[in-house]
């Protein structure tokens, strides 16, 4: 999810050994995601009118932001507008807006998706930085208890299933704690570089305790970590997070496609060393960026919408290829849909589809290999 400041990687020395065929049968479907932000995140591209074409395009599972500061923007009812009040429930005591989470729940859930949310930004009243977007809560308890409202809500037995009865009952099982909390820039700036392990191990340990009551069966995904993930994921083992999350995530960027896979062989073998050789990871972001010579802010790993297309069709099959010896949970690109051309950020253009003028959305070339690789992967 790119609301990101980022430092570019640097992995051009890297070298990968070829990935196996061992474990080439065939994937499941939701074995392969999209992120779902950027135009439909500010709701100029509705979530709703995409899930058909997620489908026909062969995406199994959606990461999708939910942002805690939209959801519980007031701390008590009290403060909340009279205008506003008839979207707000009180949960625990916490004036609560479902509605743009429930829009997009019911739309997956009626197009057969499955969603990973991952759960990010504090609200004002609750950061122990008020001014800055990326504060962690001044309580690690009260991210918790929005942790417990959402399962409430959409859980097994949440109260969006009893009141939609006519829904496809599709619960969320799969809570990602927080996104890149080693950069500074989504996790404080209290907390610097060096001692963010800790602090981010404390709201880790806080979230899955709360996730596990709620739902004895649902999955805690760690929050993906990149540039040096293995280390990252170290800092994690070291400040005792080993036993808060079920899945460990990265988001393994790097120009060559070889060098993607290293990364997620270091990861792995961190993960061993630290005694979780067989715990699932996620690939929650993988992605390039076709703005070569269009995006101002870029971190080395640019490319054509060519180049992007012909790095799809050559990663997702190596990927996959290893996926159960690398135990892979599954893999998410960055994006599904992106800004129109002009933006100046690499992620700017890391979709498979791209908005143009007004409402209407470009295919790009990156779109039809996704498509055709996964079709012939999971089929």
């Amino acid at each position: 999810m790119r609301f990101r400041l980022l430092t570019a990687v640097a992995l051009a020395l890297l070298v990968c050994a070829p990935a196996s065929a061992a474990g080439a049968s065939r994937v499941p479907a939701k074995f392969f995601g999209v992120m779902a932000d950027g135009p439909i995140d500010n709701g100029s591209v509705p979530f709703a009118g995409q899930t058909a074409a997620m489908r026909r395009n062969n995406v199994g599972s959606v990461r999708i932001g939910v942002y805690w500061s939209d959801m519980q923007p007031y701390a008590s009812p009290e403060q909340v507008p009279a205008a506003e009040a008839g979207r707000f429930r009180t949960i625990d005591g916490v004036p609560t807006d479902f509605t743009l989470l429930d829009a997009r729940v019911a739309a997956a859930a009626s197009a057969g998706l499955d969603l990973m949310p991952v759960v990010v930004r504090t609200p004002t009243w609750a950061r122990s930085e008020p001014a800055q977007v990326g504060s962690p809560p001044v309580d690690n308890a009260q991210y918790a208890r929005f942790l417990e409202a959402l399962i409430g809500r959409y859980g097994p037995r949440g109260s969006l299933w009893s009141e939609r009865p006519r829904l496809p009952k599709r619960p969320l099982r799969r809570w990602q704690v927080w996104n890149e909390p080693e950069l500074v820039k989504y996790f404080s700036p209290a907390v610097d570089q060096n001692g963010w392990a800790a602090p981010y191990v404390q709201l880790l340990s806080a979230a899955s305790g709360a996730i596990r009551a709620a739902d004895p069966g649902a999955t805690v995904v760690a929050a993906g970590v990149t540039g040096r993930t293995w280390d990252d994921l170290h800092k994690i083992y070291a400040a005792g997070g080993r036993k808060s999350f079920d899945v460990a995530a990265i988001h393994p960027f790097s120009a060559r496609v070889e060098n993607v896979l290293k990364i997620v062989q270091l990861t792995r073998a961190e993960m061993r060393r630290s005694g979780d050789g067989t715990k699932p990871l996620a690939l929650t972001e993988v992605s390039w960026s076709s703005g070569l010579g269009r995006s101002s802010f870029n971190y080395g790993w640019e490319t054509s919408e060519a180049g992007q297309a012909a790095r799809i069709r050559a990663v997702l099959p190596k990927l996959a290829a290893e996926r159960r010896a690398w135990h892979l949970a599954g893999v998410w690109w960055y994006t599904w849909v992106s800004w129109p051309l002009g933006a100046p950020n690499s992620f700017d253009y890391a979709g498979l589809r791209r908005q143009s003028a007004g409402s209407k959305l470009v295919d790009k070339p990156a779109l039809r290999a996704w498509r055709t690789t996964v079709r012939r992967l999971t089929q």
